[in-house]
């Protein structure tokens, strides 16, 4: 990779992508080529002509190549749920050594089924510093390793549940690559850059911007020096035995929220740089297990199909929200959704908060007070150190859980002060950015998260928060001479 120029227009701490007014789909730093449009049936070739025309398994590929399938969904799926590609390689995948079990990544799970001795039940809020990036003076921590599980549901096993992870590495994957089989990772950058190889080709990830590595994909993950020099941290969710998708978009219609436009995908790009052997990490289960090779297995040159990783700039959102009165559910904000079983609750939705106008009027503007029957998992990509409230979201690198019916909503003078406000159009979220997780399920976290990671602020909100909420029913006159005329003061 040639060496980016920075350009101040593409600030992460612009309201949205236009205002850099750039006739690219990437940023500055970005050297590579996409394809656009999510869902979409993709194509690509490194040669001109590696692609075969009109079938997917000629008796004899283009250049000699290898034709290799890979699904993402069963064979019977339907038209509209399947999923899978053809690649056209140097050499088929298969070419490698035997599967061995090597030592595992101590703070990776992929059991949440109760009762555990492993992961714990916590029935409130949890909240964590910024996670560390490891000094680089201990030793490299690559992708592989640099992957700590806070919490999840469910089990790979069983092809339902998720896990919430976040990493922090300090090196990259030198002929190393790594495999998850055990489900999709949806990867949130937070600090540093990453020039991410996958089978596809090439996706450069930074600091607002998010990707989907699929079940099976091999890849590796380096660092981008330049703009990363103490290393990478940032956040990944996984999901077992569901797909991301777009949101239905009802009464909104055609377009909105995170069109599909934006949605960008690798073009194909074979290694012909790498010599020696190469070793691939499997994940299966949570375990590590380890085969080599002597070849790159980024060796495709062409490939067809609709299971491709992807990336998303979170700047490209389109915000909706009420333009007359009262709070809109946080749902409106739902970038990507991953089903359950359960038509009526989602797996986990990925929803964003950022830069915006608040129009409201005769409302008050912070979210209402609420008990969800959704779990809340929040964690800032950019902004201040803290915003307070129940809802704690700390200096970006940490993050704050919310269990499922837990009470909560802003807890500090914001709130009175919202009850007393001008009420004019006003920007919120301002030079900030912030994700959650909104899941069907109520977490179970490992020991890593409550005790070893060292992060851990707090497991509840002080009871003295609640101070600043004052029962002001009980000071209003009118209120208590009702009462009193009712029999009831």
């Amino acid at each position: 990779m040639g060496e980016a120029t920075p350009q101040p227009l593409f600030n992460t701490k612009k309201f949205h992508w236009t205002d850099a007014k750039s006739k690219s789909v990437t940023r500055p730093e970005d050297p590579y080529k996409y394809l656009a449009g999510f869902g979409n049936e993709h194509q690509s070739e490194f040669i001109p002509g590696a692609l075969p025309i009109g079938q997917n398994s000629p008796q004899l590929c283009p250049y000699e190549l290898y034709a290799e399938q890979i699904t993402g969904t069963s064979f019977a799926a339907t038209r509209a749920t399947s999923m899978r590609n053809f690649l056209y390689r140097r050499r088929p995948a298969c070419v490698h050594g035997k599967f061995t079990k090597i030592d595992d990544n101590p703070s990776v799970e992929a059991s949440f089924l109760n009762p555990s001795l492993e992961v714990h039940n916590v029935p409130s809020q949890l909240s964590w510093s910024a996670f560390k990036i490891p000094d680089k003076a201990g030793g490299a921590v690559d992708f592989t390793m640099g992957i700590h599980t806070l919490g999840g549901s469910g089990q790979p096993n069983i092809r339902e549940g998720l896990a919430y992870h976040i990493f922090a590495i300090n090196s990259g994957m030198p002929n190393k690559a790594f495999v998850n089989i055990d489900g999709d990772f949806l990867v949130v950058a937070q600090e540093g850059h990453l020039d991410i190889t996958t089978e596809f080709g090439h996706i450069y990830l930074q600091p607002s911007e998010i990707c989907v590595i699929q079940q099976g994909v091999r890849f590796k993950v380096d660092l981008v020096e330049q703009h990363s020099p103490k290393g990478a941290r940032g956040y990944i969710i996984e999901t077992w035995g569901t797909k991301w998708e777009l949101p239905e978009l009802g009464p909104l219609g055609g377009y909105g929220l995170a069109n599909a436009r934006d949605f960008l995908f690798p073009t194909a790009d074979i290694d012909t740089c790498s010599t020696g052997g190469w070793s691939i990490i499997s994940k299966q289960g949570g375990k590590y297990y380890s085969t080599s090779q002597n070849h790159t297995p980024f060796d495709v040159v062409a490939w067809h199909g609709n299971y491709i990783p992807y990336k998303y700039d979170l700047t490209k959102f389109v915000y909706h929200n009420t333009v007359s009165v009262d709070h809109t559910d946080p749902c409106i904000n739902t970038v990507l959704t991953a089903k359950s079983r359960d038509i009526h609750a989602p797996l986990c939705d990925f929803l964003i908060f950022g830069p915006r106008w608040d129009v409201a009027e005769q409302t008050f503007r912070p979210p209402y007070f609420h008990r969800n029957c959704a779990s809340e998992f929040l964690a800032r990509i950019y902004g201040p150190d803290k915003v307070g409230g129940r809802s704690e979201v700390f200096a970006p690198g940490g993050a704050s859980y919310e269990a499922s019916f837990t009470p909560h909503g802003n807890a500090d003078e914001r709130t009175v002060g919202a009850m007393y406000a001008d009420m004019k159009a006003m920007r919120v979220g301002e030079n900030q950015l912030t994700f959650m997780l909104e899941s069907c399920r109520s977490l179970l976290f490992t020991a890593w998260a409550l005790k070893d990671s060292g992060h851990l602020v707090a497991e509840d909100i002080p009871e003295s928060i609640w101070d600043t909420l004052p029962d002001r029913f009980g000071k209003n006159e009118e209120a208590m001479a009702l009462l009193k005329a009712m029999g009831r003061a």
